[in-house]
């Protein structure tokens, strides 16, 4: 019988959590037929390994061409479902999460989906996101007005479904069409706004983003190894996304705007963006990864 759905999980270095997350698989699903692939970048602590000796899916090893790149990789040695779900290695899936997924997905314009995620402790995790724009680059998060906030963050929010701009990509559920026509995930971001980009492009041709809080997942966090190169990449790309969304002047005023806000997060202790500036104000301090350290304002 043909698959329900294709399902896609980038590795890197995740020998600590992979296993528990195909473990959850089974209940997830509940009966529906899937392709697993698991797209490993390059691991050295033995994940490719532990994935090949499995029975319940099919390993693909790859040097670390980034998140993007290898979800790209997975779904090209997918199968051919109508639908694609794309999974972080630390993240569990509740019992029964992904039919209520699909549901959301049949609905009219709809080609992504996201599920409420949990934290260990079963607290709520703010995933749900707002489209950037100058106000929201301003630091003012703390506010909780919609207006300065990319975090949506009241808990009222959470409580039903409802269309967003964009949401954490930890677990994402996306439709076959949806991925043709977008030509899959944009590579050249390597890590972070690679599903900012995804779904705001997605929302360009008239598909959303819902999320369907009936589907519960559980985000361990904290298993990408977030280190100083990791913050200067999620910063610039930060800016990079900007830019290749809106005109040259807005773009400077978002950079210099994500200058003063690592100024203030480094004024306030946050050591890592210390580095965040040095590589925003120098590109060749930039990790080459990106591919954007020859003009100051990356592209």
């Amino acid at each position: 019988m043909p698959p329900d759905l294709d399902v896609v999980i980038v590795t890197y270095n995740s020998v600590h959590v992979i296993g528990d997350l195909l473990d959850s698989l089974p209940a997830a699903l509940d009966g529906l037929i899937c392709d697993v692939v698991v797209v490993d970048n390059g691991s050295a602590d033995g994940t490719a390994e532990l994935v090949a000796a499995r029975g319940d899916c099919r390993v693909v090893r790859s040097a670390n061409v980034g998140y993007a790149g290898g979800i790209n990789r997975g779904v090209r040695k997918a199968g051919s479902a109508d639908a694609i779900l794309i999974l972080n290695p630390d993240v569990r899936l509740g019992a029964r999460s992904v039919r209520p997924l699909l549901a959301a997905l049949r609905e009219p314009n709809v080609g992504i989906v996201v599920p409420q995620v949990q934290s260990p402790l079963g607290g709520l995790e703010l995933s749900l996101r707002r489209e950037p724009t100058l106000l929201r680059a301003a630091g003012l998060t703390r506010t909780g007005l919609a207006a300065l906030s990319e975090y949506v963050t009241r808990p009222a929010d959470y409580a039903g479904p409802r269309v967003v701009d964009w949401a954490l990509g930890a677990v994402l559920l996306m439709s076959r069409k949806c991925y043709d026509c977008l030509g899959g995930w944009d590579e050249s971001y390597f890590l972070y706004s690679e599903e900012t980009d995804l779904c705001l492009r997605a929302r360009d041709m008239g598909l959303l983003t819902r999320y369907e809080p009936r589907s519960l997942v559980v985000h361990i966090g904290g298993q990408s190894g977030r280190d100083r190169r990791t913050h200067v990449m999620q910063i610039v790309n930060r800016v990079r996304l900007y830019r290749r969304r809106h005109g040259v002047l807005a773009a400077w005023a978002y950079y210099w705007l994500t200058v003063a806000s690592e100024f203030s997060w480094l004024l306030r202790g946050h050591r890592q963006s210390w580095s965040a500036v040095v590589a925003l104000l120098g590109p060749s301090r930039r990790p080459p990864e990106l591919a954007c350290g020859d003009r100051l304002l990356p592209r």
